[in-house]
């Protein structure tokens, strides 16, 4: 396919081009030509829109869809489409369906059913059989099938020996593994964040605690064993600081925040809404503070949306019994461009790639076009009308944003809104 985009404003400080305007031609999916006025002799389609910026395509390290199993909360189709639209060019989808995704025969479906689209799928495989947390999963064979890491999604490993042999054995063909940081023990029935308000509400608390010493346990367990670490989606100021004094010693870890946990606080609860009902759960104004300075000091490596769709039927009932989790794709670049500059929003949204073994893909002519288009200056509040996923559980619902995306160009592929 062949594209002129017209006048947009390069974001991409791996460029030489960053911080300029200039026209991009793309020819058959490769950037041939980049400078401030191209002329258009061939007629090819050109892009001319408001206040456009370009970047490279957008990273997210954890998004959940329901297909297999959960169709009715997403398919891998409109999960697809739902992440162009977003902006997301590459994204690692979860192994949370049904059945979980830890074979290498699983690993092939996901893969066929992303075949031909702009996005790229990453399937993230289980760490351990059916994610039940007794046996290792076969780790290799799903890594010979294509997966970038291992994670039993938002169940925490409750045996340290186990943790301790994924990390060795993964370790002998570089595989990466996600631990996710929570303590059942300590957290127990836990459902919002243990503070005054889930006291006044009258909910059981989930303590930061429990986040702070499974990472202790499995910081340990990686100084054991040398191996890889991804510690997904932490919420706590101590966490940030333990993560901080890990990689001054060089561990090979790395870590996320979902970016509703640097923007929300255990205040919004008080209406009972189930939106709000997420895991990690939403903690206090200084846990917000910590993780945006550990982003801001490159302690916390990556974003996420955490986009997990949840159907109705879990979602609009008491909130004990609500499950966990909230969509994400469609507000997460305008959810974080309220709170950092465009220069840093977009570093967020295409950090992370390399720890997955992903080519970044800097804008440059010879390249291989992977790009996102947008315009970071509008400001609107976030409805109903503009959720793209199949599920509506949009945990920033009416909450004002800033930042329209246009699209996507990936895989010689064109995508606008």
């Amino acid at each position: 396919m062949n594209v002129l985009i017209k006048s947009a404003t390069i974001v991409d400080s791996k460029s030489d081009f960053h911080n300029e305007t200039c026209d991009i031609l793309i020819e058959k999916g490769i950037i041939t030509q980049i400078s401030k006025e191209i002329k258009n002799p061939s007629k090819v389609k050109e892009i001319t829109l408001d206040n456009l910026h370009v970047s490279q395509g957008w990273f997210d390290s954890s998004v959940s869809f329901g297909e297999p199993g959960y169709e009715e909360r997403e398919t891998i189709a409109n999960g697809l489409e739902t992440a162009a639209r977003s902006g997301f060019t590459d994204v690692a989808v979860n192994s949370n369906t049904n059945p979980v995704i830890d074979s290498y025969a699983d690993i092939s479906f996901l893969k066929s059913k992303a075949q031909g689209n702009p996005v790229n799928l990453y399937p993230i495989g289980a760490l351990t059989k059916h994610s039940e947390g007794e046996d290792l999963a076969e780790l290799f064979d799903m890594k010979n099938a294509g997966v970038i890491a291992y994670y039993d999604y938002q169940k925490p490993i409750r045996n340290p020996n186990l943790m301790k042999l994924a990390l060795q054995y993964a370790s002998n063909f570089g595989g990466l593994i996600y631990s996710f940081p929570q303590e059942s023990k300590i957290s127990g029935l836990g459902v919002v964040n243990e503070n005054v308000m889930s006291t006044s509400l009258g909910l059981k608390g989930n303590p930061t605690l429990a986040e702070e010493l499974q990472i202790v346990r499995d910081l340990f367990l990686l100084e054991y064993t040398g191996g890889k670490l991804h510690i997904p989606t932490i919420s706590s100021a101590k966490s940030v600081e333990l993560i901080r004094t890990a990689k001054a010693k060089k561990l090979d870890v790395s870590c996320s925040v979902a970016i509703h946990n640097l923007i929300l606080t255990d205040d919004v609860l008080s209406t009972f809404d189930t939106r709000f009902k997420v895991l990690p759960p939403l903690r206090t104004q200084s846990d917000c503070v910590a993780l945006i300075e550990g982003l801001k000091d490159g302690t916390i490596d990556m974003v996420t949306s955490d986009h997990n769709p949840i159907d109705i039927e879990h979602k609009k009932i008491e909130f004990d019994y609500a499950m966990y989790g909230s969509i994400g794709l469609e507000t997460a670049f305008g959810a974080l461009n309220t709170v950092f500059t465009i220069k840093k929003t977009i570093d967020l949204l295409t950090k992370g790639k390399e720890r997955f073994g992903i080519d970044p893909t800097s804008i440059a002519v010879g390249k291989n076009a992977k790009l996102t288009l947008f315009n970071p200056n509008e400001n609107y509040t976030f409805n109903k009308e503009m959720i793209l996923s199949s599920s509506k559980n949009a945990i920033f619902e009416n909450y004002p944003l800033k930042g329209k995306v246009y699209g996507i160009f990936s895989n010689n592929q064109l995508v606008l809104n």
